[in-house]
């Protein structure tokens, strides 16, 4: 495939960083882009994603499904000659044990809020 059909990409974490920017084909799927970043993910960073599904990939303010391609996804492809295009990364926070998922329950239904009207 030639350099010029390739998209350039940096993907943006939570703080600020970047990972990237590195060129991808239109046919690469949102998976594939997830993987890399899950191989890229700084060592130093917290809350780091475990798998692909831990996190998100938004773009203009669209969320990318994994089975999708860039092209399907309509990334700007070829659009935006020399230029890169940079995607947002949501890590989902990591979930919690039994135990602790039930204290916010039990905390709402003692918290419960009512009104009556005389």
């Amino acid at each position: 495939m030639a350099g010029d059909d390739l998209v350039e990409l940096k993907f943006r974490l939570y703080d600020g960083t970047d990972i990237g920017p590195n060129k991808y084909a239109p046919a690469s799927t949102v998976a594939t882009l997830k993987e890399s970043i899950l191989s890229q993910w700084p060592q130093g960073k917290g809350n780091g994603p475990k798998s692909i599904n831990d996190m998100k990939l938004i773009n203009a303010g669209k969320v990318l499904e994994n089975s999708k391609t860039l092209a399907e996804s309509r990334v700007l492809v070829g659009e935006l000659p020399g230029c890169v295009i940079t995607m947002h990364v949501v890590v989902r926070p990591p979930t919690s044990d039994k135990a602790s998922d039930k204290q916010p329950s039990d905390a709402a239904k003692r918290n419960k809020c009512s009104c009556t009207i005389l």
